[in-house]
């Protein structure tokens, strides 16, 4: 726009001076140079003009290629961005079903620990015994009286408990000929639920609760039946089996792991009010365990608050 201003501007000067050379006496010579230097200065603006759009097309031709460019490799970045957070997404699933996986063989390390705890018990509670009736037969023995030839039944020697089948144990008795001991079915079933054998540990569990249900782990089989539901995914089984420790065991120490599990697998379902009470309670009832610290961390992660405003 300025160069055609300036090209109209030449022209008009052009004019004005052959105008006035055609008023005013001055010399042809003169009139004729200056239309010739105003010719060449119009002449130099146009070029100058045509030059000017020249390099302008040039350059929306680059900036155009620019543009392209820049949003072919926008595009590229937000591809890799996606593919990034899928892989993100994919490492925080998997990571949850290893914890899952890892929790529940600590947990049966555990849960051996204390099977161990409670057989050393007892072996020490039958060398007491022993000790005591062997230093009962030397007293006897010392005081002249004849060493017992068979197994009294009453006085102060009670014969040990039986540990055969057909014996009754923790309340429940076992058919004679029929499951395997208490301590074999419950050894098995930590062994293949903690080796990823879940449905030979979900039956080796069913079958210590069939024969004995009335033991002090009789909970912790129950409870692991419903982890085995959980790895599967059969989150509804899951659930069910939760509340049987919850119901059926109230003084089993799997009632914290169970509440945590339980909410956990209705977060599973979508039941979201329900598991969020779960965690609650274990918030509640449980402080300063495990199972308080990861039912924190999942209420945070749901933004929901550990404690309803009241």
């Amino acid at each position: 726009m300025r160069l055609r201003n300036i090209a109209i501007f030449g022209a008009v000067m052009l004019t004005a001076a052959v105008a006035g050379s055609l008023v005013g006496p001055r010399p042809a010579e003169a009139v004729a140079r200056e239309i010739v230097e105003l010719q060449r200065d119009v002449t130099s603006l146009l070029q100058g003009q045509k030059d000017l759009s020249t390099q302008m097309t040039q350059d929306h031709t680059v900036m155009k290629t620019l543009v392209e460019q820049t949003g072919d490799s926008v595009g590229k970045l937000n591809g890799t961005i996606s593919a990034m957070q899928k892989s993100v997404q994919d490492v925080q699933a998997n990571s949850g079903a290893r914890l899952d996986t890892m929790s529940t063989q600590v947990q049966g390390l555990s849960d051996n620990l204390e099977e161990i705890k409670s057989r050393l018990g007892k072996l020490n509670q039958q060398l007491v015994d022993l000790q005591n009736t062997v230093q009962s037969l030397d007293a006897k023995i010392s005081g002249g009286a004849p060493p017992p030839t068979t197994t009294p039944t009453s006085g102060n020697y009670a014969a040990p408990p039986a540990t055969g089948a057909g014996a009754p144990v923790g309340g429940s008795v076992v058919p004679a000929g029929g499951a395997p001991s208490a301590d074999t079915l419950y050894s098995n079933g930590l062994r293949d639920i903690t080796s990823g054998k879940y449905d030979l540990a979900r039956q080796e569990f069913q079958d210590y609760l069939k024969y004995y249900s009335d033991t002090d782990l009789a909970s912790n089989a129950q409870f692991y039946l419903g982890e085995i539901a959980y790895s599967q995914h059969n989150y509804d089984q899951a659930v069910q089996e939760y509340d049987r420790v919850l119901t059926n065991y109230p003084k089993s120490f799997k009632l914290a792991p169970a509440h945590l599990k339980k909410g956990m697998a209705q977060l599973e379902l979508g039941q979201k009010s329900a598991g969020v009470r779960e965690l609650r309670e274990v918030v509640k009832r449980y402080p300063g365990t495990e199972e308080e610290r990861r039912a924190r961390a999942k209420l945070k992660e749901l933004g929901v608050p550990t404690t309803v405003a009241g």
